[in-house]
């Protein structure tokens, strides 16, 4: 009789100490949840859109990928194929219009000439929220900057 309430008294503190077990790992993800969640950068750091390579999310590279240098916007698509180079003026810091000088692809339908007004929206660590207009239509973009070898 002494052997079965020793093995239930043993069999009930293994029981807590799982419980207490799985509060705990519960708690920690909440906790790794919190953190990876960070705000966006304040100021927003809008010289990160004047110089370097950028990627979109989720779009492979090969599909499209983007290049700045001197204040000349590239655009590549198809593989690097074809391409959309623009002219970048800043109207200030977070505010900047592209002028479209050439472009490879006939049957894109934007135009050289076409002047697309950006604001750079937020920035977070190497991601910038691009705000784009072009005539009656707006969009908005997320792009990362690509890390210099």
């Amino acid at each position: 009789m002494k052997y079965i309430k020793t093995i239930s008294l043993a069999v009930l503190f293994l029981g807590v100490s799982q419980i207490n077990a799985q509060k705990k790992t519960t708690n920690d993800i909440k906790k790794k949840e919190t953190v990876q969640q960070k705000p966006v950068d304040n100021p927003t750091k809008c010289s990160n859109i004047k110089e370097g390579t950028f990627l979109r999310i989720n779009y492979p590279e090969n599909l499209w990928y983007m290049t700045v240098k001197d204040n000349v916007q590239t655009e590549f698509y198809n593989d690097g194929k074809d391409h959309i180079k623009s002219s970048m003026v800043f109207v200030d810091d977070c505010n900047y219009k592209l002028i479209v000088l050439e472009k490879t692809q006939e049957s894109n339908p934007i135009k050289v000439g076409d002047v697309f007004s950006n604001k750079v929206i937020a920035t977070m660590d190497n991601y910038i929220k691009i705000q784009s207009k072009v005539d009656n239509n707006q969009f908005d973009l997320v792009l990362i900057k690509a890390k210099t070898k």
